[in-house]
């Protein structure tokens, strides 16, 4: 996983370059490999792109994001480095929220974008409380009572142990400093309900059906939104069915990647 100007850390395989490269972000508190199963199936046929977001995963904690958009802007000069002109963005949960941050500053650069278990409303009052005494939470106590809480609404309670182990993990792994300064500043992100109206490329909307983060309901609105998307619902899975139910979700991803290809 090379560096980026000494910064950003990333995984980056498959060669073919006749296909459109494909960027993944991961959402909190995880990090690049909550994309695993994504990244083996197809770097075999294009160019995989998986970031550890400032502040997550082998990316340093400092300088701490202030602004929700500097996760938008990190990505966009990574690729400026990596040399990557154009791509499908997909962002799961907050890396969905990072993608159409990303749609906003560099959109003319996308040409498919897929939102998996995500909202793009911003937060409430209440929420953005919430999101700051979670951040607090996380700074004095660390992060393993949280994962513990939260590890059976971010996969399913019948997900596979494996999965769950790894979820755990990443969670348990993620520097509380990282976790806490993006909850601030998710907690004043943008409103990207006007957005998706004008999003020009294809899109894919894509939820676990049990999803109590981000319920069916949030992905059929988003999917009325956008005026060129697809709506996959992955039955059997919680708010990551990239992981617990790979086959399915790459399964979508791969028609909707076939799908941007031919018109590229």
């Amino acid at each position: 996983m090379p560096p980026f100007q000494e910064f950003l850390a990333y995984d980056d395989k498959g060669t073919d370059t006749s296909r459109v490269p494909l960027i993944l972000v991961h959402g909190h508190p995880f990090d690049h490999t909550m994309w695993a199963p994504q990244i083996a199936e197809f770097s075999a046929t294009r160019r995989v792109i998986a970031p550890d977001l400032r502040g997550y995963g082998a990316s340093p904690r400092t300088p701490a994001v202030t602004r929700f958009t500097r996760f938008a802007q990190d990505i966009e000069e990574l690729l400026d480095d990596l040399k990557v002109e154009t791509f499908v963005l997909a962002g799961l949960s907050m890396g969905g929220q990072i993608a159409m941050d990303g749609y906003r500053r560099f959109g003319d650069r996308v040409r498919g974008l897929v939102l998996a278990d995500t909202f793009p409303a911003a937060e409430t009052p209440d929420g953005r409380r919430a999101r700051d005494a979670m951040a607090d939470r996380l700074l004095k106590e660390g992060m393993r009572g949280y994962a513990d809480e939260v590890l059976d609404k971010m996969v399913a309670p019948y997900a596979d142990a494996e999965v769950k182990a790894h979820v755990h993990r990443m969670m348990t792994s993620t520097p509380p400093q990282g976790a806490a300064a993006a909850l601030r500043a998710r907690a004043e992100r943008a409103d990207h309900r006007e957005l998706l109206t004008r999003v020009t490329v294809p899109a894919l909307v894509v939820v676990g059906a049990d999803d109590d983060y981000t319920p069916v309901s949030d992905a059929r609105d988003m999917h009325a939104a956008l005026p060129h998307s697809t709506l996959r619902v992955i039955e059997g899975a919680a708010h990551l069915p990239n992981l617990e139910r790979p086959a399915e979700f790459n399964e979508a991803l791969g028609e909707f990647l076939a799908r941007v290809d031919a018109t590229s």
